[in-house]
């Protein structure tokens, strides 16, 4: 299995993420959309770094029961419900993203979502990993 992270010369340059990912292996796992649930199924964390947080965990918590790793995220898709806050708090949600995911950064998109499944949720997370 590997996956060769693309970034082309005349785009701009990535930040958070990878432009394109190739991606070769005898699994796919379509990682579900996450939010900020705890184990009772509550929405957890009054702030979009704390959801964030929650969600990432959540998504990496059902990767790994799959068998894989962060490094082998090939797609991200972020659904905020306020882009905005999203953009101001980037930095932030870095620092969280490398803390619990690393510095492998799989193609991502944030796509702003009018209100998520949950009414509490500031955002959700899903994607697709490739293993062995």
């Amino acid at each position: 299995m590997s996956l060769e992270r693309v970034n082309p010369a005349d785009l701009a340059p990535p930040t958070g993420f990878s432009h394109a990912v190739v991606a070769t292996g005898s699994r796919l796992v379509f990682l579900a959309g996450q939010t900020a649930l705890d184990g009772s199924g509550k929405v957890v964390g009054d702030t979009l770094a704390e959801q964030f947080e929650r969600a990432l965990s959540n998504l990496l918590a059902a990767l790994a029961a799959a068998g894989g790793t962060p490094e082998r995220l090939a797609r991200v898709t972020v659904y905020p419900v306020d882009v905005e806050a999203y953009r101001r708090q980037a930095p932030e949600l870095g620092r969280i993203w490398r803390a619990l995911a690393g510095r492998d950064y799989p193609a991502m998109a944030v796509i702003g979502a009018v209100r998520l499944w949950d009414e509490q949720a500031l955002v959700e997370l899903d994607g697709v990993a490739v293993l062995d």
